[in-house]
């Protein structure tokens, strides 16, 4: 109860900022971000187009990969009327598909950018079951399988890039407190619901590729630990926000939810301010493998910190893109 009243109030927790708090309030004490590369996934709309607002306006030179160029020329153009030194890059990128997130590597890396921050923030809730191109079911190729081979392959070069420039690179993954509505098998469900469609729930779906993101973190935290990599990884939770996430699932009963939970909804400049916060304050140097709400550090669910979990649904995620390869 004193925690809702909290973040009602939007009340400070220790990194200063709470519930209320926006993305162009906690990047203030933010260093230049003229030097900084970023890559942001889901910029077109919602949370993502306000962190790419946010950091566009602190100068961070932004990679804006689409399904939509048209919808990412869009918020490219919104972001240069406010911007105008802004300097913005428009690629094409379906997360569901892992030829198409190679593809968009490859135009990355010729382009011979360096890369400081990676910010993996599309997302999709699917109410209809469907299958990705390559056999996976849809919700989690692109909210958890692209992310996962996207961050794999650009590994390198933001290693390289904290090498040469010295300043420590960042990856942030954007979950969601859903991630701790589910229970069970994960792998097994996802064998379950991407050979039967009768088994298919659009919530737990949802929630399992949240989790995965989660798990993710916390096992690529340990990896860059042992390598000794100067590129740290942290999770998010964004806040309850009504954005385009939800326009698969309009109506009444949509609408009702969000009206009864009116009070607890953050603006998107609101919900963007922890993953600003994550990817840029000076505070987090170091900090890796973390979960954060409302700009503060807070434990995952159970599942979501158990690290042979993670282990597993990195193992099964490495199985699923070198099938993928393989069959190119």
């Amino acid at each position: 109860m004193l925690e809702t009243v909290k973040y009602l109030l939007g009340s400070a927790g220790p990194s200063g900022y709470g519930s209320k708090s926006t993305a162009e309030k906690v990047t203030e004490q933010s260093p230049d971000l003229r030097c900084v590369t970023a890559i942001i996934t889901g910029a077109t709309s919602g949370i993502g187009a306000e962190t790419a607002r946010v950091l566009a306006k602190r100068g961070a030179k932004l990679i804006l990969p689409a399904r939509s160029l048209k919808a990412a020329e869009e918020t490219k153009s919104r972001i240069l009327s406010e911007s105008p030194e802004a300097d913005i890059i428009v690629l094409a990128l379906d997360l569901s598909s892992l030829s198409s997130v190679r593809k968009f590597v490859a135009e990355f890396e010729y382009l011979n950018f360096p890369l400081n921050l990676l910010i993996n923030n599309a997302g999709k809730f699917a109410h209809q079951h469907a299958i990705s191109e390559d056999g996976i079911e849809m919700t989690f190729a692109t909210n958890h399988l692209g992310h996962f081979l996207l961050t794999k392959l650009l590994l390198k070069k933001m290693i390289e890039t904290a090498e040469k420039t010295g300043v420590q690179g960042r990856i942030v993954n954007v979950s969601s407190s859903i991630h701790g509505w589910f229970s069970g098998d994960a792998i097994q469900y996802l064998r379950l619901i991407t050979k039967d469609k009768s088994q298919y729930d659009a919530t737990r779906a949802y929630a399992l590729s949240k989790l995965a993101n989660v798990l993710h973190t916390k096992e690529l935290a340990q990896i860059l630990k042992k390598m000794g990599a100067k590129v740290t990884v942290n999770c998010v939770h964004p806040g309850i926000v009504r954005t385009r996430l939800t326009r698969e699932r309009e109506g009444l009963v949509t609408d009702l939810v969000f009206f009864f939970t009116s009070k607890l909804l953050k603006t998107i400049p609101q919900a963007a301010a922890t993953t600003c916060y994550v990817a840029t304050h000076p505070r987090l140097a170091d900090v890796s493998g973390k979960y954060f709400a409302d700009c503060n550090e807070i434990s995952s669910s159970k599942l979501g910190s158990n690290l042979t979990e993670a282990a597993r649904i990195w193992s099964a995620s490495e199985i699923m893109i070198a099938k993928n390869s393989n069959a190119n």
